[in-house]
């Protein structure tokens, strides 16, 4: 029987997974051009952020040195940059 410290492990580990997934598939399905027009950092390189935060929590752990900086960097994706690229259109307006 698992005790009570590594089931909220492992459900903390599994809950950041699934965000820096999130994080990924949010940006992929944005245009690249509105992630330019914010101001802010390319589709490329925030999907790229988020595939390696999800790859450092998979294989080292949340509780690992580079845990923590991962799930801030898909945090930060989901909190400053989701909004402002959601807010502009989608391709042509006409």
């Amino acid at each position: 029987m698992a005790g009570f410290d590594w089931l909220l492990l492992t459900a903390l580990t599994w809950g950041a997974l699934a965000l820096t997934a999130w994080a990924f598939v949010d940006a992929a399905t944005r245009p690249a051009n509105a992630f330019v027009a914010t101001g802010k950092l390319t589709k490329p390189g925030w999907m790229g952020i988020a595939a390696v935060a999800a790859f450092i929590i998979w294989q080292f752990g949340l509780m690992s040195f580079l845990g923590l900086p991962a799930i801030i960097a898909a945090i930060v994706y989901l909190v400053d940059v989701r909004p402002a690229v959601r807010g502009l259109p989608r391709g042509n307006s006409w």
